[in-house]
């Protein structure tokens, strides 16, 4: 009965509590769950000790994340100065592919490097892989280091997925 007057204030000041024979109820759920959580969302994508990493440094695309859902993505992509030519393009890549067509979803490019230029670039953002889909990167070669973070925040069916350990109360 507490639950029903804190949550429905017009209820409040009535003699007798609500019963099932005098009052028709529409059907509200009182449980925490039906709450939400008091969790701020940006606690629930922190990094956590499953967040995966990897160091991309080369022409053929290698598979990051072939789990289906939401997941964060962090990348720093650097060009060492020593290892830039006139003749060697600079380039960062990373596609979301069904295992036939890549959609690219971050791509750095410049086609003239030179000795007097370094690349750096830093990115953060979420990509959505559905049930067969891969998060693949790649670079033009040595030296071009592509540094990519990820986690998983969320399920396919967008449920939650917490930071290992954590427990919202």
């Amino acid at each position: 009965q507490a639950k029903i007057r804190q949550l429905l204030p017009s209820q409040q000041g009535f003699g007798e509590d609500l019963q099932a024979s005098n009052v028709i109820l529409p059907v509200i759920d009182l449980t925490s769950t039906a709450e939400g959580t008091g969790t701020p969302a940006y606690l629930t994508r922190a990094w956590d000790y499953t967040t995966g990493s990897a160091k991309v440094e080369n022409t053929t695309p290698i598979t990051l994340i072939n789990t289906a859902g939401f997941w964060q993505v962090n990348l720093v992509y650097t060009a060492e100065i020593a290892n830039l030519s006139v003749s060697t393009p600079v380039l960062a890549n990373l596609s979301i592919t069904d295992g036939v067509t890549p959609k690219t979803v971050f791509e750095f490019y410049r086609s003239n490097a030179n000795a007097d230029v370094e690349a750096a670039v830093l990115d953060n953002f979420v990509v959505f892989l559905r049930s067969g889909d891969s998060l693949t990167a790649y670079t033009s070669g040595a030296g071009k280091i592509l540094a990519v973070q990820y986690r998983q925040i969320a399920t396919v069916n967008g449920n939650i997925v917490n930071p290992s350990g954590f427990t919202p109360q």
